[in-house]
């Protein structure tokens, strides 16, 4: 995989998304291309920017799909990655395949389901 993934952040308090943007630097094959703050904002910057994958957390809409399904519809090849504000419960929203639960609470869980998801759609 030559091109870096990009990741766009949704995640409030300041200090989650702090976390997270970190977690995601240090990784030599993903970059951190911007961060929104609102719902709205996610088709705009999604669509802009070319992002592989968009980091929600905490899920705005309280475990709601429902913006997951319009961002996948609106852009398939969008991989969704939503995170509880504790961190604990992580999902993966992929366009023709169901909600799925990422295994595990460790980052490097999270980070994984993201290159997998990446390399799934890829091939």
């Amino acid at each position: 995989m030559g091109d870096k993934i990009k990741v766009l952040l949704s995640s409030r308090p300041k200090l989650l998304s702090d976390v997270i943007r970190k977690l995601l630097e240090h990784q030599p094959d993903m970059e951190v291309v911007g961060e929104v703050t609102n719902p709205m904002e996610f088709l705009r910057a999604a669509g802009g920017s070319q992002v592989d994958v968009l980091v929600i957390t905490p899920l705005e809409t309280n475990g709601n799909s429902n913006i997951c399904t319009h961002l996948l519809s609106s852009y398939p090849e969008l991989k969704v990655v939503t995170l509880s504000d504790s961190g604990e419960v992580a999902h993966l929203y992929r366009s023709g395949a169901p909600k799925s639960i990422i295994d595990g609470h460790a980052e490097q869980s999270i980070l994984d389901a993201i290159v997998d998801a990446i390399r799934t759609g890829a091939q």
